[in-house]
């Protein structure tokens, strides 16, 4: 989180609202449990500064090394020790120093020269005020001083938590407050967490609504209704004990799985019901004999459904790193509140039936009220279809028909692994945080004042704007590229997501068109990143690398070319560094013949430059309990242009004072600014966007990288990625891997559940439909959305490998049981559909209404939101409509090439049916 602490009064500048940060807010954020790191952006810390007068230290003829000495030796620290200790004394004293000096006018009154009573002192060649240690940083909050404290968290905190109490340990520093100081919260990630979680609980309470209207429609009965819905608090209740017990947190990864939980969970119960109401449609009037020849009956199914759910969802929540994080919270919570679903439908489920259930007919006529009708014509329309439903099975029972549902099968893979292909990639949704980041940077070599005049400008035009809450400029430091006097940032807090109609991608796209007619300087503005702590922007963050140590220049030209043939590319919306070796620099040489003729040495020399020009740091002063710096350097008129260098001197062995350009030569060359390194190797950081307005995404991104480095980068240069970047790079080559478990587990599962190798494919190959359903969901409603195949899609397809499995195994028990019996294949897979076909779509769409709040979301985290909702809808549907039609085809298929093959037949395996 960042806080800024700003002012109504104008007496209190920078440093001292630094200083008071540092004295009196920073030690109470640090002594909060969690806090990694608290710091104050800039370096206005308190400073003695020594501001030398060259002119009248040559007029003494003083040196500024005679300046440093006397610094040193008249401001010390001493323990003189103690009178009569080991002495027989009868009295002990403590000699006390009175230690370092601490007020200005201590430091005037130093002595640099005493001589035949004549005393020269700091006063008469120096300046002393209580400064900054440094002037490098300008930071002003909506046009008013104020500083930055920026606040990390230790790894396996609770950010929520550490925010609160960091808010309350301020809360309890603002009553101390001086009048007028205040402070703001510029970027806080729980506000964006809790908005989220708010919407993702109204999310929650709205699923279970639709859910249990939905089963309601089905059952049409209270009683009937009330086992499911009891079977939800059941459920999430004890999962609500485990994720205490696995150490998990109420995030919005267990959120979403518990909005998913309520679609799942009470599928069991609704297959219990189903089963028992058949039962008594059969014939069998006692509700607890109608429950336990029902629970004989499904028991296996519901025991085969719970070990798929939790196979599928368990063995990827071994995987490690940030991709694991995501795979874990959110696997591990629902095949949790998958696992009490199913000892709840054999246990309490079935109990329910036996006491609330009632014998009723299965086809009421028409009554006269509304609800009455409903029901009648609900029931003779489900009637009317599931008798077409199985003409239509029979049809493609058909040995000549069987072809059809085996291009079905095809074709459906054929489209998931096409649109694999096409549909962009990403790693985390980019939602909208409210933060929006601008970096600024000036031509090299631009001065202090030019950015901090240019970055005021930009930040009074987002002031400006009705979406902005807060601005928070800073002078003299980018959030990528570190400090300089060309750099500059503005920290951008947007109003809540309810107070504005723009969002935080839109404001930005909107800043950096106003901001592309001006030529002065490079503007970059990025939204927060969704997990903060990865970066700050919302591309690629990529290290371009040189693995052979060569020339610095050949090293950038090389990261021009492979920039300017990025921007190239229509994928691409901004290709830069804001790295530059070209910064303007004097070289200094020293003449040393003219040094030594002088009798002075290189050290002296250098030591008087840096002491007038640079600044030296050369004792210590204690105030308000804190130690600080002393600090010695030329007051800035002596120091504003090269000029001025002819106007220090130095004393040479003679006396005589000599201009200090007398011995150095001053040479113009370039260089960079600073040097970085990478993964051990020397650097340049690259920021790629991708041109999302085009409906391209860091994933297209990363592909075009690898293209185009292949054809500019050449042998010895290399490049590597950083922040969440890197996690995208390498969770996009665990996918298949992910994939390719789950199904391996499924089908391992269902062998040993079946006893047969052949027969579990007939649920296998049922799963490509509803997966390429989901990924065309995404290409018709998420693409416009900025929907892509993100981690959260990849969570929910495997759900839906689990959830489709669910309806293919629910018709494949019930078929392997009717051929058991004695029936043909074809009657046994027809008549398991039928059976299975009302509790398949009570529960599919159920499931499928109780995602729509999320298909449907807006406002924070909506994308998030989005990602699971469209994929997991457009999966479910279209794999359940199609898939009650061709798992009983691929049943039949693959249960006569195991009966084909196998030795030991079951009786009656004549597959003849009528026309």
């Amino acid at each position: 989180m960042m806080i800024a602490l700003t002012s109504d009064n104008d007496d209190y500048d920078d440093s001292f609202l630094q200083n008071y940060a540092n004295i009196h807010i920073l030690p109470q954020i640090k002594r909060v449990y969690g806090v990694g790191n608290a710091s104050v952006s800039g370096s206005k810390d308190y400073s003695m500064r020594i501001w030398l007068r060259p002119d009248k230290m040559t007029a003494y003829h003083i040196n500024p090394s005679e300046v440093i000495a006397a610094l040193t030796d008249q401001n010390v620290e001493a323990a003189p020790g103690e009178i009569g200790q080991n002495s027989d004394q009868s009295f002990q004293y403590t000699l006390k120093y009175t230690g370092r000096l601490a007020s200005t006018e201590e430091f005037e009154d130093i002595i640099i020269r005493h001589d035949k009573g004549q005393i020269l002192r700091l006063r008469d060649v120096a300046e002393v005020e209580l400064g900054a240690l440094s002037y490098a940083v300008e930071t002003a909050l909506n046009g008013k001083s104020a500083v930055a404290i920026t606040v990390n968290q230790t790894a396996g905190s609770n950010a929520n938590e550490l925010i609160t109490n960091i808010k309350s340990a301020i809360d309890d520093a603002a009553k101390t407050f001086p009048k007028g100081l205040k402070v703001v919260y510029v970027m806080d990630s729980s506000e964006f967490l809790n908005v989220s979680i708010r919407k993702v609980i109204v999310t929650l309470i709205e699923a279970f609504i639709l859910v249990f209207l939905v089963v309601f429609v089905f059952l049409q009965s209270v009683r009937s209704t009330l086992i499911p819905a009891i079977a939800v608090p059941v459920a999430i209740v004890g999962t609500f004990f485990f994720l205490q017990l696995f150490g998990f947190s109420i995030n919005l990864l267990t959120l979403f799985a518990l909005v998913l939980a309520i679609g799942i969970v009470v599928d069991d119960a609704i297959v219990v019901v189903e089963a028992v109401h058949a039962q008594m449609e059969a014939g069998e009037r006692n509700p607890k004999k109608a429950s336990v020849k029902a629970m004989k009956e499904i028991a296996p199914a519901i025991i085969s459904i719970t070990l798929v759910m939790a196979s599928v969802f368990i063995p990827v929540s071994f995987i490690s790193g940030t991709t694991g994080v995501f795979y874990k919270q959110f696997g591990l919570t629902l095949a949790t509140a998958i696992l009490i679903s199913a000892i709840n439908a054999l246990t309490l489920s079935p109990a329910l039936c036996a006491l609330f259930l009632k014998p009723h007919d299965a086809h009421p006529a028409a009554g006269k009220s509304l609800i009455q009708r409903f029901y009648y014509y609900f029931n003779l329309i489900f009637t009317s279809s599931t008798a077409k439903y199985k003409r239509s099975l029979h049809f493609l029972g058909k040995k000549g028909h069987r072809w059809i549902t085996v291009t079905i099968i095809g074709a459906s893979i054929v489209l998931l692994l096409g649109l694999l292909k096409i549909l962009p990639t990403g790693f985390v949704p980019q939602e909208d945080s409210g933060t929006i980041m601008c970096m600024v940077t000036l031509p090299p070599g631009a001065s202090m004042e030019r950015s901090d005049e240019i970055i005021t400008e930009v930040a009074t035009m987002i002031e400006e704007l009705e979406e902005v809450d807060y601005a928070l400029k800073m002078a003299g430091i980018s959030m990528i590229s570190g400090m300089g006097s060309s750099y500059a940032s503005v920290v951008i807090k947007l109003k809540p997501w309810d107070e504005r109609k723009r969002t935080s991608q839109e404001v930005a796209a909107m800043l950096t068109q106003k901001s592309k007619s001006d030529n002065r300087a490079t503007y970059l503005y990025s939204v927060a990143p969704t997990i903060q702590g990865f970066g700050l922007s919302t591309g690629i963050d990529l290290q371009l690398q040189d693995k052979i140590g060569g020339d610095i220049n050949r090293f950038f030209q090389i990261t021009q070319n492979f920039l300017a043939e990025m921007n190239k590319r229509e994928e691409v919306m901004i290709a830069m560094t804001n790295y530059n070796p070209n910064f303007p620099q004097k070289e200094l040489h020293a003449n040393m013949a003219k040094i030594k003729e002088a009798g002075l040495t290189l050290n002296s020399v250098m030591t008087t430059l840096q002491a007038y020009v640079g600044s030296m740091y050369v004792s210590n002063f204690n105030l308000y309990g804190k130690q600080f710096r002393v600090m010695v350097q030329a007051t800035p008129e002596y120091r504003s242009r090269m000029d001025d260098l002819h106007k220090l001197s130095v004393m040479t062995a003679s006396g005589e004072m000599a201009p200090i350009t007398e011995f150095i030569s001053i040479k113009d060359v370039t260089g960079p600014q600073s040097l970085a390194r990478f993964n051990m190797f020397s650097s340049i950081d690259a920021i790629l966007i991708p041109n999302f307005a085009g409906g391209y995404n860091t994933g297209n991104l990363i592909e075009v990288i690898e293209e185009v480095s292949s054809q500019t980068i050449p042998d010895g240069y290399g490049y590597d990625y950083a922040g969440l970047s890197r996690e995208e790079a390498e969770s996009s080559n665990q996918t298949a891997l992910i994939f390719g478990l789950c199904l391996i587990f499924v089908y391992l599962l269902l062998a040993a559940l079946y006893e047969s190798y052949i027969t579990p494919l007939s649920v296998i190959f049922s799963l490509p439909i509803g997966l390429a359903g989901a990924y065309a969901f995404i290409m018709l409603f998420g693409l416009k959305h900025s929907i892509v195949n993100n981690i959260y899609v990849q969570i929910s397809l495997i759900m839906l490998i689990g959830l489709l499995a669910k309806n293919a195994i629910l018709i494949v028990e019930y078929a392997v049981q009717r051929r058991q019996a004695g029936m043909s294949i074809v009657d046994a897979a027809v008549n398991g559909a039928v059976a299975r076909l009302r509790p398949i779509l009570m529960t599919s769409f159920a499931f499928i209404c109780g995602l729509l709040p999320l298909m449907f979301a807006s406002g924070a985290g909506s994308i998030g939101n989005k990602s699971i909702g469209i994929s997991a809808v457009g999966g479910m549907f279209v794999g359940t409509m199609l898939g009650v039609l061709v798992i009983p085809s691929l049943y039949i298929i693959f249960q006569s090439i195991q009966e084909k093959f196998s030795k030991s037949g079951v009786v009656n395996s004549d597959e003849s049916m009528e026309d």
